[in-house]
C-alpha cells in the first residue's frame, strides 16, 4: 500500500513539549498555566476532550475551538456518568455498587488538564485535551483511573518521593486477512519488517508533529509484534502519552488497512505487555535508590518489598480481561513467579540501569491494562513498604505467584486486606465489578474454539 506522506512542521521547541524526567504535580500545574496562555495566544479551531476509561481508552467529545478556549478550560464540559462504569461493549450491568453511574444516566464534569494540550497531527488548529472527572458538586470521581493515579502521586509526594515513570507497550499489527504481517518473530530484526515499513514512517513522523519524546522503536519476538517507546516522565504525562501514542498509532494504522492490536496475548503461547519503568526520586529530581541494582538502598528495598508482596493481590489490575490469563498463563517470559532480580528479565521486577538511571522495570501489566490504574497500584504497594519498613527479600526467591486464573485474581482482589488498603474500598469494588462483567461476557459467548471442540465430540 501507497505510504501516507506526513509534513512535519518545523515548530522549533513545541510549547507543549513534556520534559523528560520526574516532575512534581506542582510544576506540572505551572506548564499548564504556560500552555494554556500560549494556546490561547494562538487560537483553536477545535479541541478534542479525551477521558482515559477504565478499559484503558479514551471517552471523546469535540468541541469549538473558540468555545473551549472561552469556557471549557475553565469550567470544564459535560458527560454521561457511564463512562467509568460501562463494560468494554459500552453497555451496563445490574451490579449494584455501579448504580450511581447508570440511575439517571446525569452528568459529572470532564476538566481539562492544560498541561495535557497537544496538537491533532495533520489537523492545524485541532487539539487534544487529556481531562479530569468531578461531580457536578466538583468532587473527584474516585474510581477514574486519573482521579486513583492523582491520589497516589500526592502521597508520594508527601513522603518526598517523586517518580518518573516509562511505559513500554507491545502492538501487533494484523492485515485485512486477521493475520499479523510476519510470519515469524521479529525481534530486533531489520529484514522481515518491509510489510510493517509503510506504516512505521507514519507512524515516526506522526509522534514526532506530536512532539511526544519518542524513545526507541523496534521489533518484537512475536510474529507482527513491535515495540514503540516514548522517553520517561512525570507519571500522569507516561500515562497519558501512552495512550494518546496507541491512539495516533491505530489512526496511522487504520489509513493502511491495518489492526493494531493491544491484546494481552494475541495467540497462545504469546504475550503483550506494558512493561512499567519507575525510579524513585527527590522534587529536585535526585534518584533515591542508592545507585546500584545489586543493592538497592533501605528506600528503594522497602518500596521494591511492598510491590512484591501486594502483586499477587493485584492481579486484577495487571489482567484485567480474560485474554489477559493466556498471556500469563502460557506467554514467553510471563512473569507469574513473583520476585526480583538485578538486571533480569525472567524476574517479575527486574532492577534496571544504575546511578541516576537505577529503576524498577515492573513486568506484570499485560498490554491491555489500564495504565493509570496499573501506576497507582505500583506507587500505592511500594509506599506501603516503606510505611510498614519492609526489607526486600533476596534477589531471586520468589515470594508468591501471579494468580493464573481470572477466578483466583477476582478472589485475592476482593478478599485479601492490601488492594483495598492500596486502592480504596470503593476503587476495589468498582473493579471487580467490572472484572465480573467481564466474566460474564466471557462465559456468555459461543467461540471458534467451542465450535471446533463441538466438532471433536461428533
Amino acid at each position: 500500500m501507497t505510504a501516507l506522506h506526513v509534513v512535519v512542521p518545523d515548530r522549533g521547541d513545541p510549547f507543549w513539549r513534556r520534559p523528560a524526567g520526574p516532575r512534581t504535580l506542582a510544576a506540572r500545574d505551572a506548564a499548564g498555566a504556560r500552555i494554556r496562555a500560549a494556546l490561547a495566544e494562538r487560537g483553536a479551531d477545535r479541541l478534542t476532550l479525551l477521558a482515559p476509561d477504565p478499559h484503558a481508552r479514551f471517552a471523546a467529545v469535540d468541541l469549538d475551538g473558540d468555545f473551549a478556549l472561552d469556557s471549557v478550560l475553565d469550567d470544564g464540559y459535560g458527560a454521561c456518568t457511564y463512562l467509568y462504569a460501562w463494560t468494554v461493549e459500552r453497555g451496563t450491568t445490574d451490579d449494584p455498587r455501579l448504580a450511581r453511574y447508570y440511575g439517571a444516566y446525569g452528568d459529572l464534569v470532564l476538566r481539562p488538564d492544560p498541561a495535557t494540550l497537544l496538537p491533532r497531527p495533520g489537523e492545524d488548529g485541532s487539539w487534544y485535551a487529556v481531562c479530569d472527572a468531578a461531580w457536578p458538586d466538583g468532587t473527584p470521581v474516585a474510581v477514574a483511573p486519573r482521579t486513583v493515579l492523582r491520589e497516589r502521586l500526592a502521597a508520594a509526594e508527601e513522603a518526598g518521593i517523586v517518580p518518573s515513570v516509562g511505559l513500554e507497550h507491545e502492538v501487533t499489527f494484523h492485515g485485512v486477512d486477521g493475520k499479523p504481517l510476519s510470519e515469524h518473530g521479529i525481534d530486533y530484526a531489520l529484514g522481515g519488517t518491509e510489510f510493517l515499513d509503510p506504516l512505521l514512517r507514519e507512524v515516526r513522523g506522526t509522534l514526532r508533529e506530536a512532539a511526544l519524546g519518542m524513545e526507541s522503536a523496534r521489533a518484537e519476538c512475536h510474529p507482527g509484534q513491535y515495540e514503540i517507546v516514548l522517553r520517561h516522565r512525570d507519571a500522569l504525562a507516561a500515562c497519558d502519552d501512552a495512550m494518546l501514542q496507541q491512539t495516533l498509532v491505530r489512526g496511522a494504522a487504520a489509513r493502511h488497512g491495518i489492526t493494531a492490536s493491544y491484546l494481552a496475548a494475541d495467540a497462545t503461547g504469546q504475550g503483550s505487555s506494558c512493561h512499567v519503568h519507575l525510579s524513585l526520586n527527590d522534587p529536585a529530581g535526585h534518584n533515591l535508590g542508592g545507585g546500584d541494582p545489586r543493592r538497592p538502598n533501605r528506600l528503594l528495598g522497602s518500596f521494591l518489598a511492598g510491590v512484591l508482596r501486594a502483586a499477587a493481590d493485584l492481579t486484577v489490575v495487571w489482567a484485567p480481561t480474560t485474554n489477559a490469563y493466556v498471556r500469563l498463563r502460557t506467554g514467553d517470559f510471563a512473569p507469574t513467579r513473583v520476585r526480583w532480580g538485578a538486571d533480569d528479565r525472567t524476574a517479575a521486577v527486574r532492577l534496571a540501569g544504575r546511578g541516576p538511571s537505577l529503576r524498577l522495570e515492573c513486568r506484570f501489566p499485560g498490554a491491555d491494562a489500564q495504565p493509570h490504574l496499573a501506576v497507582a497500584a505500583l506507587l500505592a504497594a511500594g509506599l506501603s513498604g516503606i510505611e510498614d519498613d519492609l526489607s526486600a527479600p533476596p534477589a531471586g526467591a520468589v515470594v508468591d505467584r501471579l494468580a493464573t486464573t481470572p477466578w483466583e485474581a477476582l478472589e485475592r482482589f476482593t478478599t485479601a486486606e492490601l488492594p483495598a488498603r492500596l486502592l480504596g474500598e470503593e476503587v476495589v469494588a468498582h473493579c471487580a465489578a467490572l472484572f465480573r462483567a467481564e466474566l460474564d461476557s466471557w462465559c456468555d459467548a459461543v467461540t471458534d474454539r467451542d465450535r471446533r471442540r463441538g466438532a471433536l465430540r461428533s
